[in-house]
């Protein structure tokens, strides 16, 4: 018998497409309403006190559709962390390192202020450091995420003369990416006035004298 969310089973039929026997017909918009319902529950509740029945309650669906994607809220949280590594950022290309520095801190800072990353962030890696399993998505989100971006800037500025061939690209990343995460995340406070610009400035002139 054929299952599906809401009504597609049934429209899907009465267009004459026949789903296969014993398929899910999962809807696409479901799915989008659960991964949002996801990440509100976990700033809203955290991840220790998160629940299936919440995050269907929240994205407005029955348990069952959840559980027809996912088999356990760890499946579901780690599915949409390891996502965060393959979208990623993209590239800046303003036509010099410090421009691209400065574009880079800007979108990601508006990223990282906003309410439900401000909480989920911080969440997980309480919640890492209980799970190996959350520890590695984590990190695979959070690292590779940032990597493609900072090889891109690395790569750009080499071609443009600013800086040497061959620089360390996992030191480069470090220098790029840590002094933000840090004012962001871990200091949680307001950046001062100008602060993004004079980051830039200084990330330009550590890189190029690595």
């Amino acid at each position: 018998m054929t299952t599906s969310d809401g009504d597609a089973g049934r429209s899907a039929r009465q267009q004459g497409k026949r789903a296969p026997a014993g398929a899910a017909v999962l809807r696409e918009d479901v799915t989008e309403a659960i991964r949002t319902a996801v990440f509100e529950e976990l700033a809203a509740v955290g991840y220790a006190r998160m629940s299936i029945e919440g995050i269907a309650r929240r994205a407005g669906v029955g348990k069952t559709a959840v559980y027809r994607r996912w088999r356990s809220k760890l499946h579901l949280v780690l599915d949409l962390v390891s996502a965060l590594a393959v979208q990623g950022l993209p590239t800046p290309d303003t036509g010099s390192l410090e421009g691209d520095l400065r574009l880079l801190y800007e979108v990601t800072s508006r990223a990282l202020r906003h309410p439900v990353a401000s909480q989920v962030i911080p969440d997980l890696q309480a919640e890492a450091a209980r799970n190996p399993e959350i520890e590695a998505a984590l990190q695979k989100a959070l690292r590779e995420g940032q990597h493609g971006v900072a090889s891109g800037i690395v790569a750009q500025a080499v071609a443009r003369g600013e800086l040497a061939d061959g620089v360390n690209e996992e030191l480069a990343l470090d220098l790029m990416s840590g002094p933000l995460y840090w004012r962001a995340v871990v200091v949680r406070g307001e950046l001062p006035k100008g602060y993004l610009g004079a980051l830039a400035t200084a990330t330009a002139a550590a890189l190029k004298a690595l």
